[in-house]
């Protein structure tokens, strides 16, 4: 087996059960045996001078394979800090919290992925590994074969999980100006957990105060039996936004099985996600600051961008990816600018108040407060995206490049494109453009009232093609351009963009 393969950008993932299985109780110890080898150098301390902390979310596979990780980190001599079942988002905290501290931690979580598969995820005191960090301990982990050593490190079950809860629970209060028990009286708050490892944020905010009924799918099953745990998911949407209209809850929350991604619905049982998330915190933030930067992936909407600046905020588009957009972010202030927030579309969140960490918890938690406020003045949470244009039309097309170097064949297409946007003057480069090429088209009576963005993916051999517009017909009409300017092109399947615009 190429252990490479199990890489997926800054995780190591895939099927984890069934004859098929690559993510096995081996790979396990081989990787946590690896990891704790690498603290011990990095830190100048004998392996059994190191501890690492390790939990899991609700998949089937969670419990073999967080022990199986156990014994290959005592098998190097390292001492173990079992939390069972926790968050990813929890596994970074409780490096920074005293009475904790581990050196590193490690969640098993395939995030929203299906039931069968499951993977690793690795935390230092600077947060998540770097994906070339991934490959050499995937290939440190190769050559390891911990059965040939004794198991001498300690292992201790330790209940993390409420302390992180605690400090959730914390970052309301003092959101609130307040240290009454019950702040959140008066809130109705449905929480869909999707049968993942976050059904605990419910009890959480009833012990705060808040109504909870219309909550569903608190309870851990890994088999995820009522809809896949994935905020972007449609039906799993469809269902927050279900229970929230049934059971008149001021909010809905979702969260995807590791809960470092969310998602909400406000009290109409409207989905706000992507733009509309962006859009939400980036209005709560600009409230309190002028002139900050947020920083978003690439494929973010006109209207967003709109949106932002004119609550007084600068938009920062940068690469897909949750790593690269945090990276940047944290660049940005290391350069002056004052950049307090990191979002994909997807519902990755970091803040900089909480660590520049992708914490889909704490995001919502931010959320809940301003709906607390808004409550008391008789508003709802919605109100403050009011402003947020959003495009007529819109959709997202896959590309799949058929050439082994799919990398500088990709390269040819966006050159391609850039080619024809310098000899055709309805073609406008985005001024912003930082991942593949961003092209915007005067649709209409309107400047810049469509945009296609065409890049490569982040890990596959793919061009995914983002196209929005603010009138009707008009992503036919950009995708029709782009045909055009793509066609004779070997090596790129163009069959999905000639079907998008037949259809």
């Amino acid at each position: 087996m190429d252990w490479l393969k199990l890489k997926s950008g800054s995780d190591v993932r895939g099927v984890a059960c069934g004859e098929n299985a690559v993510i096995t109780g081996e790979v396990a110890s081989a990787l946590g045996m690896a990891f704790a080898r690498r603290l011990a150098d990095e830190k100048g301390k004998t392996p059994a001078e190191v501890t690492i902390a390790l939990g899991r979310d609700s998949r089937i596979t969670g419990a073999q394979l967080l022990e199986a990780t156990a014994d290959g980190i005592r098998r190097a001599g390292a001492r173990v800090l079992d939390f069972g079942m926790c968050t990813t988002p929890a596994m970074f905290m409780s490096i920074v919290t005293p009475g904790f501290q581990p050196d590193g931690s490690i969640m098993m979580t395939a995030s929203h992925h299906p039931w069968d598969r499951n993977g690793l995820k690795f935390f230092t005191e600077r947060g998540g590994i770097e994906g070339r960090d991934v490959e050499e301990l995937l290939r440190d982990a190769q050559t390891l074969r911990p059965e040939e050593y004794p198991v001498t490190g300690a292992l201790e079950k330790k209940d993390f999980l409420p302390v992180y809860t605690q400090q959730l629970a914390d970052r309301i209060r003092s959101g609130l100006g307040t240290a009454e028990e019950k702040p959140l009286q008066g809130l109705h708050v449905a929480v869909d957990a999707g049968n993942g490892a976050g059904g605990f944020y419910a009890a959480m905010l009833e012990n705060l105060g808040a109504n909870i009924s219309g909550s569903q799918f608190l309870d851990p099953d890994g088999m995820f039996p009522n809809h896949i745990p994935n905020p972007e998911n449609p039906e799993a949407i469809a269902s927050l936004c279900a229970a929230v209209r049934r059971s008149g809850a001021d909010l809905g929350i979702i969260f995807d099985t590791d809960c470092d991604r969310a998602a909400i619905a406000d009290g109409e049982g409207r989905e706000i996600n992507r733009n509309r998330l962006i859009a939400l915190i980036s209005a709560i933030l600009l409230e309190h600051e002028q002139g900050l930067t947020i920083v978003t992936d690439s494929v973010t909407s006109s209207g967003l961008k709109k949106f932002i600046e004119s609550h007084g905020g600068q938009h920062y588009r940068f690469k897909r990816g949750y790593r690269n957009v945090i990276d940047e972010a944290i660049r940005l202030n290391g350069e002056g600018l004052h950049c307090p927030l990191a979002i994909e579309t997807s519902g990755h969140a970091a803040l900089k108040e909480n660590y520049f960490l992708d914490d889909g918890m704490y995001l919502v938690t931010v959320l809940l407060v301003k709906a607390m406020q808004m409550k008391k003045q008789g508003k709802n949470l919605s109100e403050m995206i009011s402003g947020l244009e959003e495009p007529v039309e819109s959709t997202e097309i896959r590309m799949n490049i058929t050439e082994t170097d799919f990398r500088t064949k990709g390269q040819e297409a966006i050159d391609r494109v850039l080619k024809t946007a310098e000899t055709d003057a309805s073609w406008h480069v985005a001024p912003d453009n930082r991942e593949g090429i961003r092209i915007s088209f005067d649709l209409g009576s309107g400047r810049d009232s469509g945009w296609f963005l065409l890049r490569m993916s982040v890990h596959d051999p793919v061009l995914p093609l983002n196209c929005e517009s603010d009138v009707r017909g008009g992503v036919k009409f950009m995708l029709g351009q782009l045909y055009r300017a793509l066609q004779g092109i070997r090596g790129i399947d163009l069959t999905p963009l000639q079907k998008a615009i037949e259809a």
